[in-house]
């Protein structure tokens, strides 16, 4: 397993660019005597106890990673373990969790299941693509649970927030700055900004807070003399699981003034949750595990079944310069994973 790690790592497989380290871990699958499906590049591995009259488990994680940012000081596609770490880029998001997910897959497969397990290895997931999970749902047998591979600490993340992209357009009049000609549309949209700002959602959630609605970029004027005739701003969207999307653009939409547009990227990644009721949580509650609500999104927004985010490693390490994996994280990771699925009646 941690050699299969390493050489992922050593393989540059940031999103849309995941072709050596699919074929490396199709490589895995078929050495334990497994011939996965393709879906693009997307690796898809029954069971072989696979029974369509059984509920069905998929366990999932991604085999894509970010670019490195520029204040690496290793290189960051040199796997080095120091210190009981495991240095390099996609060790903790999500490498760590698709190598454990797998490994326990082989392990909880070695034996009949009272359910169906299959295992997706993904790629696209760090930039939302349509060649990642949105193509590989497409194939997929109706799942009853998912659990979905991300550094979590292994402790069960049950709900995540959703993400909506919203694009502002705001109009106004072009005029000579030296003189009081026009209409700023940057000073109106700084209006709508501060609108924002204080937007009040009521319904909070106690597991993942309030929605949350950043304004993350704008863009205005052509030179310094004129007065600037149109302003566009982006804002960030983190929505809770008592509001769905289109809900939360209806309300901001409801409340602009006539001279300012509202466009959504997309409507399609909504908060998700599995209730804390279900057998697989139920287990994992059992164990000692404790579960809580996360803020950031994964491929289980794309999933329409019960899901939840747990694997090793730490979100807080997700994205940052010398990522790390911690050994003996990648050590329990397994045996918990094989735990709480092994045997479990749904």
């Amino acid at each position: 397993m941690l050699e299969l790690l390493e050489k992922m790592i050593a393989v540059p497989s940031t999103s849309r660019d995941e072709s050596k380290v699919s074929e490396l871990v199709r490589s895995d699958m078929l050495a334990h005597g497994y011939t996965p499906e393709c879906i693009g590049l997307n690796l898809l591995c029954y069971g072989h106890s696979y029974d369509a009259s059984k509920p069905t488990v998929l366990l999932n994680s991604h085999m894509d990673t970010v670019k490195p940012v520029s204040a690496w000081t290793r290189d960051p596609f040199t796997p080095v373990i120091e210190d009981g770490r495991l240095y390099g880029l996609g060790s903790n998001d999500a490498g760590a969790s698709l190598v454990s997910l797998l490994y326990a897959f082989y392990e909880l497969d070695r034996k009949p299941q009272p359910y169906n397990l299959l295992f997706l290895a993904t790629v696209e997931e760090e930039c939302n693509g349509a060649g990642g999970m949105k193509l590989a749902v497409q194939h997929l047998p109706k799942i009853d649970v998912a659990l979905v591979g991300e550094p979590t600490g292994m402790q069960p993340a049950i709900a995540e927030k959703g993400l909506m992209v919203l694009d502002f357009t705001v109009a106004g009049k072009s005029g000579h700055a030296a003189r009081n000609e026009g209409i700023n549309a940057l000073y109106r949209a700084m209006d709508v900004i501060a609108m924002l700002r204080d937007f009040k959602f009521d319904r909070q959630s106690g597991l993942l807070g309030p929605v949350k609605m950043t304004v993350t970029m704008v863009s205005a004027g052509t030179q310094h003399n004129v007065i600037p005739d149109v302003c566009t701003f982006t804002a960030d969207v983190r929505s809770n699981e008592l509001y769905s999307n289109r809900e939360i653009f209806d309300m901001v939409q409801a409340a602009l003034p006539e001279w300012c547009q509202v466009k959504a990227r997309s409507f399609n990644l909504n908060s998700s949750r599995i209730d804390v009721s279900h057998p697989l949580i139920r287990k994992a509650v059992s164990m000692g595990l404790e579960p809580y609500g996360s803020p950031t999104l994964s491929d289980q927004a794309i999933l329409d079944c019960p899901s939840f985010k747990m694997g090793p490693g730490e979100s807080s390490r997700s994205h940052t310069a010398n990522e790390f994996i911690m050994l003996d994280e990648l050590e329990k990771a397994v045996p918990l994973y094989v735990s709480m699925l092994d045997g479990l009646l749904l």
